[in-house]
């Protein structure tokens, strides 16, 4: 059954009053007025802040002070197979320098081979933390709203596998990424992304389930005596600000938080002018920030770190975490950087540039607004076509005015 609510508003004494039948409105009108009201503040919000924020960006730059202290380092490794991961941690310099530096070392699960389980043997004799990093080969490789279900039958055989290989591990990582793989493909393809990426975003009970699921499976791996990291891409700080699920939605990525959050903050993938503005600005919504990158072709994108633009990020990575985490071992081993960490003076300083503030700044403040608007669209839609309707009159009535 249908019931409807004739909402008749009044203004006196500049306050508005809503009268309804028998002086009883539905929840479900209240709500929609709050989120038109709120739907005006918001627009107002955005042109009050954005517009002095863009006036008044920073003038100079920051300079960033080391603690004086090196912070707890985990290194990412040993996704380029299994030949040269057995190379890697056979390496006893590389072993040494993972002791001296107290570091832990992520290993990716790609397989239940003896190779992988003997290569985790090897750092737990020599007492090196190993976190494991579960990974999904034949279901789009990262987690994801899509393969949750794969998700929890992968952790299930991985406790399986560990169990009947005596392995000891520091903790579980799960790696929250859009299904890259597929976003290539449908980039070939623009009308079937554009109504993927539609469907998705309208398709808001696709995301609860997801986040209903991981939060369910996180919970089983801490039952079972998992410690559980969850490693999140840079926009998910700016959606929490913006209370928003648009780019989850659109992405695939999901919202969930284990027993600790680490933040992707690879400055390889940033504009060369943004640089380590991005840490500055994001480093505060960390629990944990991971750098990167530090292997692959200098010419190619994303841009390999050199030892500059590495130990500059972790200073300022430092001035928000105690755990950072480094994509990846073999890009420092390759780079003489292990070495170089045991010297490191973490008391330095170093600078970020104005202009370096002011792109990441422009960006994170567009960014922002989008997700800020996205997440009030229908209040904001209905808020606009209220304002065409009263500008249309307003003009009817100034014309008929004119006309007398």
């Amino acid at each position: 059954m249908r019931r409807t609510a004739l909402l008749t508003t009044l203004c006196h004494n500049s306050s508005w009053v809503i009268v309804c039948p028998k002086n009883q409105c539905p929840a479900h009108s209240r709500r929609f007025i709050l989120g038109i009201l709120r739907a005006g503040l918001i627009l107002n919000i955005c042109y009050c802040v954005s517009v002095p924020v863009l006036v008044a960006m920073p003038s100079t730059g920051v300079t960033v002070q080391g603690l004086g202290v090196p912070p707890n380092l985990g290194f990412a490794c040993c996704d380029q197979g299994i030949e040269e991961m057995r190379a890697l941690l056979n390496n006893q310099d590389v072993i040494t320098d993972l002791k001296d530096l107290h570091a832990e070392v992520v290993i990716p699960i790609l397989d239940f081979s003896p190779e992988r389980a003997a290569a985790v043997h090897r750092l737990n004799q020599a007492g090196v933390p190993v976190i494991a990093g579960l990974l999904l080969p034949k279901e789009g490789y990262y987690f994801s709203a899509d393969n949750e279900p794969a998700a929890a039958l992968r952790f299930a055989a991985f406790d399986a596998w560990n169990r009947n290989q005596d392995l000891r591990w520091n903790g579980v990582g799960l790696d929250f990424e859009p299904n890259f793989a597929e976003l290539a493909t449908l980039r070939s393809h623009p009308w079937r992304l554009f109504t993927t990426l539609l469907w998705r975003a309208v398709d808001v009970q696709r995301m609860r389930r997801a986040k209903r699921a991981y939060s369910a499976l996180i919970a089983n791996m801490r039952a079972k005596g998992y410690f559980v990291q969850t490693y999140q891409l840079p926009i998910l700080p700016l959606e929490r600000r913006a209370h928003s699920s648009l780019l989850d939605r659109l992405l695939g990525t999901v919202d969930v938080r284990g027993d600790q959050e680490v933040l992707m903050l690879y400055t390889s993938y940033a504009p060369p002018p943004v640089g380590a503005a991005i840490i500055w600005k994001l480093g505060p919504d960390a629990q944990a920030i991971a750098i990167g990158v530090t292997d692959g072709d200098p010419r190619a994108n994303p841009a390999v770190l050199d030892w500059s633009r590495f130990s500059r990020d972790l200073i300022v990575a430092g001035h928000f975490s105690h755990l950072i985490g480094v994509y990846d071992l073999e890009g420092c081993v390759r780079q003489s950087f292990l070495s170089r960490l045991k010297t490191m003076n973490w008391n330095q300083s170093v600078t970020i540039p104005a202009d370096a503030l002011r792109r990441a700044d422009h960006r994170l403040l567009l960014l922002g607004l989008i997700l800020l608007i996205s997440s009030h669209f229908l209040y904001v839609v209905v808020v606009l076509i209220i304002a065409l309707i009263a500008w249309r009159w307003r003009i009817h009535k100034m014309r008929r005015k004119l006309s007398t």
